[in-house]
């Protein structure tokens, strides 16, 4: 299935890569690598993940806080929010 993400989504994830770039050489590209392989644990096996309200479900990314929100839209899946843990879910939960 093919992994896309929603401009939101897109924004939240360049704004981490961001963070992290500043924080530790090398870190940034840990960040990619983490969310390259929950993508295709995600494509792989869609609904091995939990579900959560308004039909999306989560995947959290390895060695980094942060949770993957999608939803299946046909082939495609369509993420819509890359969300740091400890953030209020409200802040996604409204785009549902």
């Amino acid at each position: 299935m093919r992994v896309i993400l929603t401009p939101q989504a897109q924004a939240e994830y360049i704004e981490a890569i961001e963070w992290y770039r500043q924080q530790a050489p090398g870190l940034d590209k840990r960040l990619r690598a983490a969310f390259a392989d929950t993508r295709k644990r995600i494509a792989a096996g869609p609904l091995r993940f939990p579900s959560t309200i308004g039909g999306t479900r989560r995947a959290r990314l390895r060695d980094f806080p942060y949770l993957v929100i999608y939803r299946l839209a046909g082939d495609t899946i369509q993420v819509v929010a890359f969300f740091h843990t400890s953030r209020r879910p409200r802040q996604w939960q409204r785009r549902m």
